[in-house]
Parts: structure tokens; C-alpha cells; sequence
């Protein structure tokens, strides 16, 4: 295990500059997940990591030692490819050794390590196939077995889920959890999918635009987004938002929009008169026949569990989630209650949390 620590990285490709001056610790046997849309440059800071992409500006610090000009095989890292990347020729058993072999360790060291990382990722029965008579979760676990057996400081994981389909994604993200906790190694895990950052991270690094938005545990990000980007991001469905203004309402200022008025905390940091996005989560919604929220069920759409109830609220799409039993029909009006405590808001000019 070794702590991973980015100074001030930058990184250009020619004159396009995509990353600049980002900071960040990864503490000893931590599983971090980078997470962001496409072009937010998690990948590249993945591949820099690992010293496939060099690094335009600033330090890198694996186990405190600096990485810049180290050449990738002296980094005692390991990663695991979106696409596998196993050799079609050799069998698992093979594919799993073959870092081993090519530093020349011993046979049966090499056997041990190899039967202890099948065993671990229930590949035993599979050792003497070859990669095409496995399925895609199989093939994963297979890359995986090769990075563990390195007994690499940081695991590297570039997307490694984004070929499995919805139930075998769901198995893996629970086979590497699991994982992470047998083996203890310092992992970086880098995904588009915010269920996979929330299911599985210790801390989530949202990024944007090669930038960190915002650094936290996954209910930190989930609780207190510090931007309406952050809120849009994590969560499923995702956040409501409604645009409005803060009034006078007292001794307390209210937020109001088209046909809403919500009470807000005495010591938010707002004026009247501020315009302001109002933002809600669909799980935080209780039908309420009190409620402040009022708007026209649009559709009901049936999650098993719940009902994501779609309506129109002001003009705008809205949706909150209720208990599977709700008897509601599409036209007729819904009212919404939400406590005080559950409301985000943030500034309408710069997106930041108030």
C-alpha cells in the first residue's frame, strides 16, 4: 500500500492545455474513484498515474516517492483495462503469470500466487481455458487476477465495467468492493457512472473540465453538493431544480418561484431580491395534501420497488418518488411537501451552493 499524492499536475497536449494546477491526496489503502462525464480528464490523470501519458506540470508522489520520470514498470502499480486486454493464445493460468514469469520468479512462487488470486476471485475451475470460452465477467476477473498478483502498491481501474451488461455490472462492483477490502491495496478507480462512484468509493473526486469540482465521501457529495453541477450529477433520478428568487418572509427569508413559496433557514447566507435555483431531491418529496409543491402527474413509471411519479411543476419537469402503492392517474393535480433541511439551494449566476 502507498499513499498517492498529485501537486499542481498539468497536462497539454500541444497547445491545448486540459488540466491545470490539480491537487490531490489519496491516503494509504483508500479506494478512490474519479468521476466525471467524458473529456473531464479522469483518464488522462489515470494514465499519467501509471506512466502512460507524461505529465506537462507538477509532481506526482507515489509512497512519497517522485514518479515523474519513472518508467511504468518501475511504479509498482498494476491496472485493469476497459477492454481486458488478456492475450487470446495463453490460458488463464498464463495470463494471470505472465508479469510473473517475466521477472523470472520462481515456478512455484509463481503457482502460489496464481492459485491464491484464482481462488480469491472464484476462477480456480477456469485456470485451463482460454479467454474466449469465458463470459465478460469472467474475463474481467481475469484481468484483475493479473494486476493482484503483482502485489502492486496502487491499483489502477480505467472503466474496467462499461462492457457488462446492467446485472453482471452490479456483481462486479460487489466482486471489486470486495476485493479492495481482502487485499487492502491503495485503489483508483476511474468511471462516468456515479452509482458505480457511490456503491463502491471511500471518496469520490468529481471532476469537470479537468478540474476537481468537488472532493468527499459518496454521502457528503450526496448531502452537501457544493455546486448545482455536483447535485445534477450524483444521484438517480436525478435533482430537481427550480429557478426563483429569495424574498422577505419575516423573520426568515422564503424562496419563491412561479406558484412555490418554501420557507428557508434563518442563517442562509441569501438576500431578498437574489435569484437563486432551488434544487430538490425526488426522494426527499412526501405527498403531502399540505404541501407547498403542487403540480400535474405527467406519468407514473413503475421501478418495482417505487413510483417515479412525473409531473409538471411551474412549467417544468419534475419527479419524486413514492411508495409502490400510491394509487395516482396521469392529469390529476399532486401536492408535495419537503422539509427544511432536505432543500438545496444555490446561487442562479455562479451554480454554487448558498
Amino acid at each position: 500500500m502507498a499513499t498517492v499524492e498529485y501537486r499542481n499536475i498539468s497536462k497539454s497536449f500541444g497547445s491545448v492545455e486540459i488540466m491545470r494546477d490539480l491537487s490531490l491526496s489519496i491516503a494509504e489503502g483508500e479506494f478512490a474513484v474519479l468521476l466525471g462525464a467524458s473529456g473531464c480528464g479522469k483518464t488522462t490523470l489515470l494514465r499519467m498515474t501509471a506512466g502512460l501519458e507524461t505529465i506537462s506540470g507538477g509532481e506526482l508522489l507515489i509512497g512519497g516517492a517522485l514518479m515523474n520520470e519513472v518508467h511504468p514498470r518501475d511504479r509498482n502499480i498494476a491496472m485493469v483495462f476497459q477492454n481486458y486486454a488478456l492475450y487470446p493464445t495463453m490460458k488463464v493460468f498464463d495470463n494471470i503469470a505472465f508479469s510473473l514469469e517475466i521477472k523470472k520468479l520462481p515456478k512455484e512462487e509463481i503457482r502460489r500466487r496464481v492459485e491464491e488470486a484464482a481462488a480469491m476471485l472464484n476462477l480456480s475451475d477456469y485456470l485451463h481455458r482460454y479467454p474466449r470460452e469465458l463470459s465478460g465477467g469472467q474475463r474481467q476477473r481475469v484481468a484483475m487476477g493479473r494486476a493482484m498478483v503483482r502485489d502492486a502498491q496502487v491499483f489502477l481501474f480505467d472503466e474496467p465495467l462499461s462492457n457488462l451488461d446492467a446485472k453482471l455490472r452490479a456483481h462486479m462492483r460487489f466482486e471489486i468492493r470486495q476485493l479492495h477490502n481482502q487485499v487492502g491495496a491503495t485503489t483508483i478507480y476511474v468511471t462516468h457512472d456515479q452509482i458505480e462512484a457511490m456503491t463502491m468509493a471511500d471518496k469520490i473526486v468529481l471532476m469537470k473540465g479537468g478540474e476537481i469540482e468537488q472532493v468527499g465521501a459518496p454521502d457528503e457529495l450526496y448531502d452537501r453538493p457544493v455546486s448545482r453541477f455536483a447535485a445534477d450529477f450524483i444521484g438517480s433520478p436525478t435533482m430537481n431544480f427550480i429557478e426563483g428568487e429569495v424574498v422577505a418572509n419575516g423573520a426568515a427569508p422564503a424562496f419563491a418561484a412561479a406558484g412555490i413559496k418554501l420557507d428557508l433557514p434563518e442563517a442562509l447566507s441569501a438576500q431578498p431580491g437574489q435569484k437563486v435555483t432551488c434544487g430538490v431531491r425526488p426522494a426527499d418529496l412526501v405527498l403531502s395534501g399540505s404541501g407547498d409543491i403542487e403540480g400535474e402527474l405527467v406519468l407514473a413509471e413503475k421501478t418495482g420497488a417505487d413510483l417515479n411519479l412525473h409531473l409538471t411543476v411551474g412549467g417544468a419537469d419534475f419527479v419524486a418518488t413514492a411508495p409502490r402503492g400510491v394509487e395516482v392517474k396521469p392529469g390529476t393535480a399532486v401536492r408535495l411537501a419537503i422539509a427544511q433541511e432536505k432543500m438545496h439551494l444555490f446561487d442562479a449566476e455562479t451554480g454554487r451552493r448558498l
